[in-house]
């Protein structure tokens, strides 16, 4: 039996990322193209950040839901271009607000001037609790190097957002 894109679609669709199980790696934009190529069909992933530690455990994942499937697919890995939180499916961000974790901004699609050093972004970040914006940067770095650990001043709960790239 030759699968469909389709087929292969749907043998993928129920993973999700080890670190964040509520969403799917399609919904996080990290699984991210099939393509058919000369050599075979190619399943794409995109990690968040490249030094991210569930892409070993993600590329295994896919595999072997391939594997089940019955399906004979390569696992390519692509960095460019980079990742961005602006492929999260508006699903995946909600997901992440009723999960606890407050879902990013979406990045500025000014591109009109070369930036160096991104502008420091300034609107608030609504707690996923409680949904108050009187909330204070605690870390930089939360429970992943791609979150960033706030505090709610109102409901006074620690919760981590995602931060947007």
């Amino acid at each position: 039996m030759h699968a469909t894109i389709d087929d292969i679609w749907s043998a993928l669709d129920h993973l999700t990322d080890p670190e964040i199980p509520v969403v799917t790696l399609r919904e996080l934009g990290i699984l991210r193209d099939i393509r058919e190529t000369a050599d075979g069909i190619e399943v794409v992933i995109t990690p968040t950040y490249s030094g991210c530690p569930a892409m070993g455990q993600i590329e295994d994942d896919v595999r072997a839901s391939l594997r089940q499937a019955g399906i004979e697919a390569r696992v390519v890995t692509q960095l460019a271009p980079a990742w961005t939180t602006d492929w999260m499916s508006d699903e995946a961000k909600a997901k992440l607000r009723a999960y606890g974790i407050a879902p990013p901004h979406t990045t500025p699609s000014d591109t009109s001037v070369i930036r160096f050093v991104r502008r420091a972004d300034t609107r608030p970040v609504a707690c996923p609790q409680c949904g108050s914006t009187n909330t204070t940067l605690s870390s930089q770095f939360g429970s992943t190097a791609c979150k960033a650990l706030y505090k709610c001043l109102d409901c006074q709960e620690p919760f981590d957002y995602f931060k947007p790239y």
